[in-house]
């Protein structure tokens, strides 16, 4: 496990149960791409400079600061933001407790992992199986580096998670979108749902997250291959002439999309069979 984040507490009530915050996110496996100044191909550099006097400043010698009139800034150090609120800087302080099915997925932010500290193993496990049997998730509030976050305490396999969430102000609401509601010719028939329900039902399997892979990013680098072999290491590719975009007010058939959709889902189901029996036969 990576070295921990902080070492503080879960408050509930009158109960305090000392814990230690990890990241439960890897380094992303995006590419690292580079910026290129597109008339000679140069990698583009960003400088920490002194706006006064131009020179560079290295990472030692930078601290934060607030305006608080034009030009002028108050200096913080850590020491700051946790005299700031000296409880919450390093508390996780559960509010309430909610269904944790009531919380909407938009909500759901970034996962930690929260892990017993000394001497509060007791009361870690009594807290994650109580939250694990009564369906329920701590609602808390918690400082992590230089913002309060809102969170939720939820049980996951044998630990606790803390994942933060995002503010209701800070969501967008969905009624501005165009979305089909009652208008009639949104509206699906019987059959049409029907038919979706049984491709659902065709296209169900238990939740595997391991058998999900970033598989972009290989093609990316299939293409990036592709390119120093042909030797266009420096040339931008254009987009081809007389390419389409897929139309957007197109008329269509839903019922016939659905069908050949779920024949599709049963050949897929059916061929392994057919080989197996194929198989003992010849046996």
């Amino acid at each position: 496990m990576a070295r921990g984040l902080w070492k503080g507490a879960i408050s509930f009530g009158l109960v305090n149960v000392p814990v230690e915050l990890y990241s439960a996110q890897k380094r992303s496996s995006e590419l690292d791409l580079t910026m290129l100044d597109k008339r000679d191909l140069a990698p583009v550099g960003y400088k920490r400079y002194n706006k006064s006097t131009g020179e560079d400043v290295p990472w030692g010698e930078i601290v934060k600061g607030y305006e608080y009139q034009d030009g002028k800034y108050v200096v913080l150090s850590d020491e700051d933001f946790r005299r700031a609120n000296v409880e919450a800087s390093k508390t996780v302080d559960i509010q309430a407790f909610v269904d944790a099915r009531d919380i909407p997925p938009l909500y759901f932010e970034t996962p930690y992992y929260l892990s017993p500290g000394k001497r509060g193993e007791k009361a870690y496990a009594l807290l994650r199986d109580a939250l694990r049997k009564s369906g329920k998730a701590g609602i808390a509030t918690v400082v992590i580096r230089t913002r309060q976050y809102l969170a939720a305490v939820l049980p996951y396999e044998d630990v606790l998670m803390m994942n933060t969430l995002r503010y209701a102000d800070e969501l967008r609401g969905a009624s501005d979108l165009s979305a089909p509601a009652s208008a009639p010719h949104a509206k699906a028939t019987a059959k049409e749902l029907d038919m979706a329900l049984r491709l659902i039902d065709d296209m169900s399997e238990k939740w595997r997250p391991e058998r999900f892979k970033d598989t972009y990013r290989d093609d990316l680098m299939a293409r990036i291959e592709e390119k120093v072999k042909a030797g266009q290491t420096e040339e931008i590719t254009e987009p081809e002439k007389g390419r389409k975009e897929p139309a957007g007010a197109e008329v269509i058939d839903l019922m016939a999309l659905l069908k050949k959709s779920v024949a599709r889902k049963q050949e897929k189901h059916e061929k392994p069979r057919r080989q197996a029996k194929s198989k003992r036969r010849a046996a």
